[in-house]
Formats: C-alpha cells, sequence, structure tokens
C-alpha cells in the first residue's frame, strides 16, 4: 500500500519533468504567497497583532498578548520582527515563508512515509488550497503553526526510522514552538503522542530513543498546563470571548437541545473542506476522497518490510485522530469545528488522505491525473466562494488603502476627528496614525479619544467591535460634545459591516449622502453629529 517507489532516471521530458516537479511546486506556492503578501493591504486582525507586540518592552508585549486568544509566541516574535521594518509585505514574510515550508516538510514526510505520488499531490493539495495560499500572505499564527505542525511529522518519523534521538529532540523543539503559536496545536500534539506510541509499540526502539520520546510528551504536558494556568482560564470566560463564541463561531460549536448531532457533524464537515477548497463541487469531492483515503489506509495490509516506516493502519489513524478530537472538542464547546480558519491546521491531515485516495486512481493516460488535479485546483483558485470573513483581492489591493489615506489627508484639515469603529480603528492605527488608537486613550462611554497623528481620532471601544445601524445614533449622540468644533470623517475598513445598506443610508441623515468609496471594504466619508 506504501511501499516505496524506484526512482526513475531522467530520461525522457515527462521523467524530468516528475524530477523536478517538487522544486516547481515549491517555487509556484511560494511566488502566489509572495505576490498576495505584496499586494494586500493588512486587514483588521493583522493590525491587531502588530499593535500589540509594538509595545515598548518584552514584558509589555507579553501583557499585550495576554487580551487575544492565542499563546503568546507570534507577538513577541513580531515586537522583535516589527523593530526592523513595519511594511505590509515584511512583516507577512515569516508567514509567507512558513507556509510554503509546510508544503515542502509535507512532501519529504510523505516521501519517507509513503511513496513520492502520494506526496506529490499531497503537497500540491497543500501548497494550492485558495484558504492556505490566503493565511499564508497573513500576519497571523496559521501559516507558522502548519509550519511548525509540518515539521515535526517529518522529524518525528525520520528520528523512527533512522533511531535518532537528535531528530527527536528537533521534532520536540517544533512540536513545542507550535504549541505555543496556536491552542489547536494541543489536539496536534495528542494526535501525534498516540501515533507515537503505535509505533513505538511496533518497532520496540532502544530505550534511550524511547525515553526521549517520554520526556518530550511530559514537556509538551506541562507547558499546555503553564498556559492553561496563565492564559486559557483567565481569558474562557471573559465576555469578549463568549461574544465571538455567540456571533461568528456558534455554527462551529455544537448546541445542546438546538440540533441533532449528526447534522451538526455533517454540516460541519462540508464547512471544513468547503473552507480548504473554497468551491462547492470540489469541495464535496474532496471530503468524500478523504474518507476513501483513510478507509484505504485503515482496511489496507502491509509487508513486513517496511524497513521502520508505520504501516498503512497507523497513517490512517494519525490522520483521522485530529478531526475526531476536534469534533468531540466542538461537541462540548472547547474547540470550533467547521469552516473558519481554526480549523486550517488539519490541512495538514486532509490532504495526505486525499492525496492516498487519489495515488490509488491509475487512469491509462499517465497526465490523466495531474491534469486533473491541476483543473480542480485552478477551479477552486479562479471561482473563490470563500467561507468566513473574507476580502476579496481586488478590493484588498493595497493601492486603494494608499489612495484612501491620501483622500483623508488632502479633504480633512489638521485636527479633524477620526471616526472609527474598533475593527477600522485597527487599520486607522497602521495607515494614518501611526500609534494605537484602539485600546488607549481618554475614556467616553463608547469610544476612545487619541490623538491621531495629525488628526485626532474617536474609536469605538473593542467589545462593541463594528457600527451597528440601530445603535449607530446612540453612539453619535454621547460623541457630540466630545468633537464640538471639529470636522468629524468616518474611516471604514475591514471585514464586517453591520447591515451595511441600511448603515449607509443612515449616513445621509449625518450629511454624507455619497460616501467616498475604495473598492468594497473602504469608505470615506465627513458627517456632521449636529443634523
Amino acid at each position: 500500500m506504501i511501499a516505496s517507489e524506484k526512482s526513475i532516471a531522467p530520461n525522457g521530458p515527462w521523467q524530468r519533468l516528475e524530477a523536478t516537479a517538487p522544486l516547481l511546486l515549491i517555487l509556484s506556492g511560494l511566488a502566489v504567497r509572495l505576490i498576495g503578501a505584496y499586494s494586500r493591504f493588512l486587514n483588521a486582525d493583522e493590525a491587531m497583532h502588530y499593535l500589540l507586540a509594538m509595545q515598548p518592552t518584552l514584558v509589555g508585549a507579553y501583557r499585550a498578548s495576554l487580551g487575544t486568544a492565542h499563546p503568546p509566541l507570534l507577538i513577541i516574535f513580531l515586537h522583535y520582527w516589527g523593530m526592523i521594518s513595519h511594511t505590509e509585505f515584511f512583516l507577512r514574510a515569516p508567514s509567507v515563508l512558513a507556509g510554503t515550508a509546510a508544503g515542502w516538510f509535507m512532501y519529504a514526510w510523505l516521501r519517507h512515509v509513503a511513496d513520492r505520488t502520494t506526496a506529490l499531490i499531497a503537497a500540491s493539495l497543500f501548497l494550492f488550497s485558495p484558504a492556505l495560499i490566503y493565511t499564508s500572505a497573513e500576519v497571523r499564527q496559521y501559516s507558522l503553526l502548519l509550519g511548525f505542525m509540518a515539521a515535526t511529522l517529518y522529524l518525528l518519523d525520520r528520528a523512527f526510522i533512522s533511531a535518532s534521538p537528535g531528530l527527536m529532540l528537533a521534532s520536540a523543539i517544533t512540536l513545542y514552538l507550535a504549541v505555543l503559536t496556536h491552542y489547536a496545536a494541543m489536539i496536534f500534539a495528542a494526535s501525534i503522542g498516540i501515533y507515537g506510541l503505535l509505533r513505538i509499540t511496533e518497532i520496540r526502539p532502544k530505550s534511550s530513543l524511547a525515553a526521549v520520546w517520554a520526556v518530550i510528551q511530559g514537556g509538551c504536558v506541562g507547558i499546555a498546563a503553564v498556559l492553561w494556568k496563565t492564559h486559557i482560564s483567565v481569558i474562557r470566560h471573559r465576555a469578549v470571548t463568549q461574544d465571538v463564541a455567540q456571533s461568528y463561531l456558534r455554527s462551529s460549536l455544537f448546541h445542546h437541545g438546538e440540533e441533532n448531532v449528526f447534522a451538526f457533524l455533517g454540516k460541519a464537515n462540508l464547512r471544513l473542506f468547503h473552507f480548504l477548497f473554497s468551491q462547492g463541487a470540489v469541495s464535496a469531492l474532496g471530503l468524500l476522497l478523504f474518507v476513501v483515503g483513510i478507509l484505504m489506509l485503515l482496511r489496507a495490509s502491509d509487508s513486513d518490510d517496511r524497513h521502520g516506516r508505520p504501516c498503512a493502519r497507523q497513517l490512517g489513524i494519525l490522520l483521522l485522530l485530529p478531526f475526531v478530537i476536534n469534533c468531540g472538542a466542538a461537541m462540548v464547546g472547547a474547540y470550533p469545528y467547521g469552516g473558519t480558519r481554526h480549523d486550517s491546521y488539519l490541512a495538514v491531515f486532509a490532504m495526505p488522505a486525499i492525496a492516498f485516495a487519489l495515488a490509488g486512481w491509475r487512469p491509462t493516460r499517465r497526465w490523466a491525473r495531474p491534469l486533473a488535479i491541476a483543473i480542480a485546483l485552478a477551479i477552486c483558485n479562479f471561482t473563490v466562494v470563500p467561507a468566513g470573513s473574507y476580502i476579496t483581492p481586488r478590493n484588498q489591493k493595497k493601492q486603494l488603502m494608499e489612495q484612501a489615506v491620501a483622500y483623508l489627508r488632502a479633504s480633512a484639515p489638521p485636527g479633524s476627528i477620526v471616526l472609527s469603529d474598533y475593527e477600522s480603528g485597527l487599520l486607522a492605527s497602521y495607515y494614518v496614525c501611526g500609534a494605537d488608537i484602539t485600546h488607549s486613550g481618554e475614556l467616553t462611554e463608547f469610544f476612545y479619544i487619541s490623538r491621531c497623528g495629525e488628526f485626532q481620532s474617536a474609536s469605538l471601544l473593542p467589545r462593541l467591535w463594528v457600527f451597528k445601524a440601530d445603535t449607530f445614533p446612540l453612539r453619535m449622540r454621547t460623541l457630540a460634545a466630545p468633537v464640538r468644533g471639529h470636522e468629524v470623517w468616518v474611516f471604514q475598513a475591514g471585514f464586517i459591516v453591520d447591515r451595511e445598506p441600511e448603515f449607509q443610508a443612515l449616513l445621509g441623515r449625518y450629511g454624507c449622502g455619497s460616501p467616498r468609496k475604495f473598492g468594497e471594504n473602504i469608505l470615506l466619508c465627513r458627517v456632521e453629529l449636529g443634523l
């Protein structure tokens, strides 16, 4: 089932193409990520991570990270990385490299534990998944998480195959970095812990290697305990955490008494694969192939001559376990399962399972399988129907933000008030103010009033997040006195707009009948709060 293939001498054109395919895939995957990282303005979440990291001291950056729903590693890393340069491209470069490296580690891992064909297919799916391309060009945790996870799988199995304590320790480093990057890594750690136990039970390695593995598991438990004590137990009951769970993550958590468990699991799996492939028909096919691949592995028989490599059943268990654990976590409300970026880490397991299924398809024409995969990925990338928060590339062009900022500076006199909701205030902090206006300043009932470069700012409090049509008039009445005597300009940019047509119609009541728009996600408008 997973016997290694004999190397093919690159004598003919097809053989030469096969020989260079891994390098071509990696370079192409890197290129599309570099283009995205260079051409798009930051989204609100990216700006938030940067602003939290840019504290005067390391201790300040760590404390700022405690206000997020993630471990502290990215914020601490950005604290130093952002000191070198804070351009969008530079801030995103580590994510680009990590996302590309994850594809290489996936190929290298499957090349050692399975065969070259499976490895190439999995790397292709991983590197050109629309969702993973997008997350690999963001200042967020997900790309780093994928890179550390894929590296851990590669190093762990290489350690078992070569009986190397050194490689086992290297896998520990990448595992610990993954756990310190994102809490999804705890599901990953549990999965590979069980997988490692299965491997040790079968191959019975030297006691020194088994001891190193056991110590690594203990260290992982220790890190998890520290994170629970210092962070998870603190944020899990905060109002903002509950608000998130009851808003855009609600459909990814099971609600007892409100829905059927099988209906929830069915919809969650469909949403997950739709997130990964961003296209309905291909997503459904991907889910079907994932199931086929898992069944093939679990039912396969292996030869005894595996040279320390895992058997098919062990790989099947490894690829299935994170889905089972994540489903269980969603059932008890501990971690979301569905079509959001929080489950992007599952691509490390979904793509290999699909690849095993596709590797079992042997068409009469050698070019039929790669052509079919290329067409499917092209459909996914050129007919994107995204799941969750998303700004289309044409509406996230960096030039649009540059034009908006230039228009604001040319139109609003110094001392004007830049009025924004929290999400837009994060972007205003980065592009207009040169300082964080969303977490400090003079506190009013609904806003922070701060300096904003040559302007002043009024930014909606973080717990209120976005302007809403039904509460906007109340917010404006409380703001009328603090901004009296100044021009007020609404700056709105980001993912979420509550009932946008109603909100824009409402702006007409404040003297802005025709807002100036830069794409579909940036709006500027002068308003009169006394009207």
